[in-house]
């Protein structure tokens, strides 16, 4: 595979799920249904593929993020997008306890609800998150929840991860401490940040993704492995779809600083999350290596990559 490759749509074709949230108790060992909603974008063709959980946004909808999610799919992953609430307030504890509960229902459940002879392998299974869904995943493979003692996530991806208003202003429980590669477990991250996240769109409303609980900050406290691109043009709702339609929809235009059009952003964001799982899940790294020594193949500008290898912090 080329680098230019991981940008473009892969080469499987792929088909949207959903599975609705179970209402009632299971009985028996039967679990029909997920604790909360779930999009599904999986390749339609035959063969075991590795799986992304992947969070959404505060206040944001699972399918504003269908087109980074068929890109990523259609290069050979299982990609699922649980909605987590409707409202909600500022506390996540909740949401990293939910997140878990999804993960071990995955063990249980996902296999019925997926098209003959596609099947999940467990052993690759990352979990992923953007903005605030960013500091959900970062709490649940963290184990920042008692309901897991060990990290069943193989890698840990961080979309413009945001923990709170502010350096000081942390929403609970709060994920960063403020000490260089606190986060244990070498579970191997990466960390997409964006150039115009810490600036505001005008003076009515705070930075999306403020100096001080943003990209910079997870990745200072990641240990290796773990990777940090940042594209310095980009905003922090350019992950998402063209159109996002509703109140929800409508106020991601309006809110954040963004750059001049999504699929720039959501092209280069999906080729490097590939790369990653492509080094991480399926021990190809070439492409991913190749991006870190020359940025200038990313599709968008982009600062100098960061890396944190373990021969680096061992030395």
């Amino acid at each position: 595979m080329q680098v230019e490759d991981v940008f473009k749509q892969g080469p499987l074709p792929t088909q949207t799920l959903t599975i609705a949230q179970a209402r009632g108790r299971s009985t028996g060992n039967v679990i029909p249904f997920p604790p909360k909603p779930l999009m599904l974008i999986v390749p339609s063709v035959q063969g075991d593929y590795p799986i992304l959980l992947f969070l959404h946004g505060y206040v944001l909808v699972n399918y504003f993020y269908s087109q980074l999610l068929q890109h990523i799919a259609s290069h050979g992953y299982i990609t699922i997008a649980p909605q987590m609430y409707t409202t909600a307030g500022a506390d996540t504890t909740g949401e990293i306890a939910d997140a878990v509960a999804i993960t071990e229902w995955l063990r249980a459940g996902l296999c019925q609800h997926l098209p003959e002879k596609v099947q999940p392998d467990f052993q690759k299974l990352a979990i992923a998150g953007h903005s605030r869904g960013g500091k959900v995943a970062f709490g649940a493979a963290l184990g920042r929840t008692p309901v897991l003692p060990s990290s069943p996530y193989a890698a840990l991806l961080g979309i413009d991860p945001v923990d709170g208003m502010g350096a000081g202003k942390q929403t609970p429980p709060p994920i960063l401490t403020y000490k260089e590669h606190s986060f244990t477990g070498n579970i191997p991250t990466l960390v997409i940040g964006s150039g115009l996240g810490p600036v505001k769109r005008n003076p009515l409303f705070p930075p999306c993704a403020p100096a001080g609980v943003n990209h910079v900050d997870f990745f200072r406290e990641c240990c290796a492995p773990a990777y940090h691109f940042v594209a310095v043009e980009y905003g922090h709702v350019d992950f998402l779809d063209d159109e996002t339609s509703g109140v929800r929809g409508k106020s991601s235009y309006c809110l954040c600083k963004n750059g001049v059009a999504r699929e720039p952003m959501r092209r280069f964001s999906g080729g490097v999350m590939v790369a990653f799982l492509n080094a991480w899940l399926r021990n190809k790294a070439e492409v991913l290596d190749e991006l870190v020594a020359n940025p200038s193949l990313a599709p968008v500008k982009v600062e100098a990559p960061e890396c944190y290898v373990l021969q680096n912090l061992n030395a």
